[in-house]
């Protein structure tokens, strides 16, 4: 809320929660009041003496006093005083609270108040744990210690001024009277422990974006501002308007819906966390928790909304459409709302995932939707962007809502969360057990680490997604024999496996190396038998047969290298199957001529085919190793043998 007032208030830079601070400094001044306000003495600490003490009880009695409240608001309006540094303990200093007892308190100088302005820096965090550091002869407290070694580390340039800074202001420090020093120490590390909090302490001093624009300046009203209003007002006109009383329904039967799930109307089970600071409530409510509790359960129920809205009753829901044999539409909502979300440098190579694993004739979770959506995603997706496939997104989330979930809410799967669903008892905490809990506190996880904990629980969704083994591989194709790889046709004897099952309509492959062959003409097959050894070629007879082919083939191999090359084009014609026509995904543009996919292709998918790769890398060993035996025996007329 803004507080609107006659004058500008730039010492505020216009921050929506900071407007209290002006009322605080008003209350302070009349706490301080030698007549009317809050009574202080001189207070004796340990071995000095603390002028203008005043106690916790004091404060409380004169802001109930003041205020006509009750003790209990009372507390909390002085603990928010601690909190901003108007007030500062003298004892437990980390604790920023009021104490309705006779704990001693100070008012904190003028020239730290949050007003002022200070520009909270590091460099003047550095030089006070440099003069702590120097006073206490190395002896910090943990958290201050790791704030002296981050600062040492990152202002390490200037750190010699920063210990130079911390002499001159201790030895000055020194040239002060005691009580004088002791009261400025205190001043000083309340300042401190207001800006820079201990870990798992929560920050008064936290608020949101600075506004550039002042909200108490008053608005000069020209011509086009009239307009702008004559033109809300006729817009309003004609828009259409719901009766109140249907309006004021809605509202009523929201209220009522969700009034047991607002913390703020109803009591959290079994603690509220911010009131006691335990941490139950968040571990029965974690995002991938085995076991919800029933009032989670209960919010499913509500709307679609809210059940995808939940990470564990979107899990449930998966569960329930597997069964249905639908899982697809999850999964595609899934990853529009991933593409919508995600970062913008995948996002081209998310829609190409989504179109071939969705939206493609015979893709392997092709999902159903009319002709007209499907064509303008289609069009869309020649150049993606994030809201590319809403139209498609919003009607697989219609189907779903209007078919899936309610017999979601009907079927056995649902019905077995709700009875395993816990709900857990109230938890009462004594006034003993709060400050242990408060003690207690730990900072949660950092949102990196929760981050990386739900890229790999994506990451092991997708590992267990199925597989659809109808969409072969253009490199996994049946083969019918090894020999298309050797070139060299092997007998197979009575005691070896069966051959390779292989496509009944599909020819059978040609070797690159025999294709290689038959597109080298015969002027270029010439000049590859005489280069290099021209010698010994002329010497030593040609080998016979299939040997002189495999090495002309290897050795035009490696000299036209692994690139792509005509050898590899050559294949297209020569083999179907390897050249992928049995492939189910068509491409995106719908211009180019798509391939029907076969429709017998399922009955001659065997087990078999996912040993093709080990058979494979056995015929390649053997090719190689018959060259190399032949390629010695060339050179050295016999095999080689151990001296």
């Amino acid at each position: 809320m803004t507080i609107k007032n006659a004058l500008r208030d730039h010492g505020q830079r216009y921050r929506p929660r900071m407007a209290c601070l002006k009322k605080a400094e008003k209350m302070l001044l009349e706490m301080q009041d030698p007549c009317t306000g809050v009574k202080s003495q001189p207070q004796r600490l340990v071995i000095t003496t603390i002028p203008h003490a005043i106690t916790g009880e004091d404060i409380i009695a004169w802001l109930a006093d003041r205020l006509q409240i009750d003790t209990q608001e009372a507390k909390n309006l002085g603990s928010m005083l601690v909190a901003l540094g108007y007030i500062y303990p003298l004892q437990d200093h980390k604790r920023l609270l009021i104490k309705p007892d006779a704990s001693l308190y100070r008012f904190q100088t003028p020239y730290f108040w949050p007003t002022q302005l200070w520009p909270v820096e590091d460099t003047d965090y550095a030089i006070y744990l440099a003069k702590r550091n120097i006073r206490k002869k190395g002896i910090l407290e943990l958290h201050e210690q790791e704030q002296y070694n981050r600062l040492h580390k990152w202002m390490n340039h200037k750190w010699d001024f920063i210990v130079m800074q911390a002499k001159e202001q201790y030895r000055a420090a020194k040239e002060r009277k005691k009580p004088d020093r002791v009261v400025f120490d205190c001043q000083e590390r309340a300042y401190w422990v207001v800006h820079r909090p201990p870990p798992g302490t929560v920050s008064a001093m936290d608020y949101g974006l600075e506004r550039q624009a002042d909200p108490n300046a008053e608005e000069t009203k020209t011509p086009d501002h009239y307009e702008r209003i004559m033109i809300f007002t006729q817009q309003s006109i004609m828009r259409p308007r719901v009766k109140s009383s249907v309006s004021i329904g809605a509202l009523v039967k929201y209220c009522a819906t969700y009034t047991g799930h607002d913390p703020f109307l109803s009591r959290s089970l079994p603690s509220n966390p911010w009131l006691t600071d335990d941490t139950t409530f968040w571990n029965l409510n974690m995002p991938n928790v085995e076991i919800p509790t029933k009032m989670r359960v209960e919010r499913w129920t509500f709307n679609f909304s809210e059940l995808l809205a939940d990470p564990r009753g979107r899990d449930d829901f998966r569960l329930f459409l597997k069964k249905e044999f639908s899982g697809e539409n999850l999964a595609f909502w899934e990853s529009c709302e991933d593409l919508k979300w995600g970062t913008a440098a995948t996002m081209k190579e998310k829609a190409e995932q989504i179109y071939k694993t969705f939206l493609a004739r015979g893709a392997p979770r092709w999902i159903n939707i009319d002709g007209k959506t499907m064509e303008i995603t289609v069009k869309g997706l020649k150049h993606p962007h994030r809201y590319v496939l809403d139209a498609a997104q919003t009607h697989i989330y219609m189907l779903m809502k209007k078919d899936s979930y309610g017999r979601y809410l009907k079927s056995p799967v649902f019905k077995d969360t709700v009875k395993k669903a816990i709900c857990p008892d109230e938890h009462r905490f004594s006034v003993s057990q709060l400050e242990q809990n408060a003690r207690n506190r730990r900072p949660s996880l950092s949102p990196i680490i929760i981050r990386q904990q739900e890229q790999e629980q994506k990451a092991k969704m997708a590992a267990n997604a199925p597989v659809d083994i109808t969409q072969l591989c253009r490199f996994t194709t049946p083969l019918p024999h090894l020999a298309v790889y050797s070139g060299i046709t092997d007998t197979p004897l009575a005691n070896t496996s069966p051959p390779l099952p292989f496509l009944t309509r599909s020819p059978a492959c040609p070797s690159p190396i025999s294709v290689a062959l038959d597109n080298t003409s015969a002027s270029e097959r010439r000049p590859e038998t005489s280069d290099g050894d021209g010698d010994r070629n002329s010497e030593a007879p040609a080998p016979a047969g299939g040997k002189s082919r495999v090495a002309l083939s290897l050795r035009r191999l490696l000299k036209r290298g692994c690139s792509p090359s005509a050898m590899f084009a050559s294949l297209s014609p020569k083999c179907h199957a390897a050249a992928g026509t049995s492939s189910r995904i068509q491409p995106i543009t719908p211009d180019e001529p798509s391939q029907a996919p076969s429709r017998n292709i399922g009955k001659y998918v065997t087990k078999n085919t996912f040993n093709c790769h080990f058979e494979v890398l056995i015929s390649l060993f053997h090719w190689i190793w018959t060259y190399l035996l032949n390629k010695l025996t060339f050179y050295f007329g016999k095999y080689p043998t151990k001296n």
